[in-house]
């Protein structure tokens, strides 16, 4: 399904009306060329009115401008956090959407720690990541050689993410992670002036589960800082590996070292 071009206008909220599902959309993949300029991408979203169109297509034209703007982008997801649940929203092709359907499933990833944590998390090379060792050699079958995953800021609570990945030789670089950095603040605009997260009731969980798992992470990304004598890159790095190693949630793994820093 090709979405109709849609943007919100920051500025301008939309009054709430009844809430409607959410589909996932797919983008329509752009032409292969030059990158469009993100200045002109985000002039043509911020035109378009919130609210017109069901939120799927807005999110799949966020998709599709990022894949036209990120330097090395060749497929694009966005991520939504529906209570303690991820699933994505929109992607431009079908390869995003099954690797992170794997991450989903496991409960952890690039894709949905990046959404949960709001941290922005880099796959230089599927080849010799350590991290997220098991992402990596799914994806590396599959042709990626590199990935990048931004979460959608808002004020003390996450929403979701923006996901790229990359097949050929070369690495998302700084100027691709701010790129999607600017589309991921786009796309937290537009959800939250989206009558649908205005209005339903389901909304308040939702972010409330956010909140909750944002919060404990970085409580023990504070407590591995203070124990480990590490960055808190370092201490974020430390709990993934852990949630990768053991199969757990992030948010599981967070709150089981709140809890034990707590008992001292």
């Amino acid at each position: 399904m090709s979405p109709d071009p849609v943007s919100p206008d920051p500025a301008s909220p939309t009054p709430a009306s009844p809430p409607e599902p959410v589909e996932p959309a797919v983008a329509t993949p752009p032409p292969a060329g030059e990158l469009m300029d993100p200045q002109d991408a985000f002039a043509e979203l911020s035109t378009l009115v919130v609210g017109e169109t069901p939120l799927s297509q807005v999110l799949a034209r966020v998709a599709q401008l990022a894949q036209e703007c990120v330097p090395g982008a060749e497929e694009v997801s966005v991520t939504l956090l529906e209570g303690d649940r991820a699933r994505s929203a929109a992607f431009t092709g079908s390869l995003a959407a099954a690797l992170d359907e794997r991450q989903y499933e496991g409960g952890f990833g690039p894709c949905i720690d990046a959404a949960q944590s709001g941290q922005v998390i880099r796959v230089d090379d599927t080849g010799a990541e350590e991290v997220y060792p098991d992402f990596a050699a799914v994806a590396a079958r599959q042709g990626v050689r590199s990935s990048l995953s931004v979460g959608m800021p808002m004020p003390q609570r996450i929403l979701g993410g923006i996901n790229v990945y990359r097949f050929d030789e070369g690495v998302l670089d700084e100027d691709a992670e701010k790129t999607l950095q600017a589309f991921a603040a786009y796309a937290a605009v537009a959800l939250a002036n989206h009558s649908l997260y205005a209005s339903s009731m389901a909304l308040n969980g939702n972010l409330q589960v956010a909140m909750q798992s944002r919060a404990v992470i970085e409580q023990a990304k504070g407590v591995l800082v203070a124990s480990l004598r590490c960055s808190p890159e370092e201490a974020f790095a430390h709990l993934a590996k852990q949630s990768q190693h053991t199969n757990r949630k992030l948010r599981d793994i967070a709150t089981e070292i709140v809890e034990r820093a707590g008992r001292g």
